[in-house]
């Protein structure tokens, strides 16, 4: 051990940094699920804001586009989680074998992180659906390999 804190102490050292997505093994889909279910009910309240008659038109237009703000920002932040979990279980989770099993994937996968990219772009209900569709197909294959 002496030797140990000697050397550490003789060499040069900086800090060095790591990200480990999860070496345990234990990957599940549901938070690209949620997500997904996430973009979906954002672009619905976006198209569901309606002004009232009850505020002077200037404080209505404030109210609206505060509403409008808040409610994109959660869509795109959402659209990009998805779009990193989705990427983690392809990168980390999906193997050769997999793609044997399920030769779908691969384009299944590029397809669903395009159009997570095409959520954050815009308010889209049927883009929105066909994300949670995607995502949900990618969380059945999921459940597959696990049997």
């Amino acid at each position: 051990m002496r030797l140990i804190n000697f050397l550490i102490k003789l060499l040069p050292t900086k800090p060095v940094f790591a990200h480990c997505d999860i070496p345990c093994g234990i990957y599940d889909p549901k938070s690209a699920q949620l997500a997904a279910q996430t973009v979906l009910k954002m672009v619905n309240l976006i198209n569901e804001l309606e002004p009232s008659s009850d505020e002077p038109p200037f404080d209505e237009r404030k109210r609206i586009i505060s509403q409008i703000s808040r409610l994109t920002r959660v869509k795109e932040d959402h659209a990009e989680l998805c779009k990193k979990e989705i990427l983690i279980l392809w990168t980390d989770y999906f193997k050769a074998e997999h793609l044997q099993t399920f030769p779908e994937l691969h384009d299944l996968v590029w397809k669903t992180t395009k159009l997570c990219s095409d959520n954050k772009r815009a308010v889209d209900e049927d883009k929105a659906q066909e994300l949670e569709k995607a995502v949900d197909k990618i969380a059945d294959i999921f459940a597959q390999t696990k049997k």
